[in-house]
């Protein structure tokens, strides 16, 4: 009678991983919402959606966006408010305005503001 494998080790199977996008933006850079009216300076990026199921159950399911894609933490400002947005690959595009984002938060994290984007303070990178 043949046997069937059993890994040694469990970590020895195979998983299929989930093909995961190249992040297009990084920390700093001044991205905009491709549908939305707002701007934001990218401060954290997720390879694979990482927020809470009600999160994503709330967004309508026409337009709800692709888990396995690369997904931003932004410091975003409208004509109204500044306030933090995660937001998925597929809906940001690079903002070419060269204007700086106007966000409480800002100073804290970011240096300078040159050539469209933000430098990452020193004692936040690693």
């Amino acid at each position: 009678m043949p046997q069937a494998h059993i890994p040694a080790h469990p970590f020895d199977a195979e998983i299929p991983l989930p093909a995961v996008s190249h992040a297009r933006f990084a920390i700093g850079d001044v991205v905009r919402h491709r549908v939305f009216d707002f701007r934001g300076v990218v401060f954290d990026v997720d390879p694979i959606f990482a927020n809470s199921a009600e999160w994503y159950e709330a967004i309508p399911e026409n337009i709800r966006p692709r888990k396995d894609q690369p997904f931003y933490h932004l410091l975003a400002e409208n004509m109204e408010s500044s306030y933090v947005a995660y937001v998925s690959q597929q809906n940001l595009v690079a903002d070419d305005t060269d204007e700086p984002i106007d966000h409480p938060a800002i100073s804290g994290l970011f240096n300078d503001f040159a050539d469209g984007r933000y430098q990452l303070r020193r004692e936040h990178t690693h």
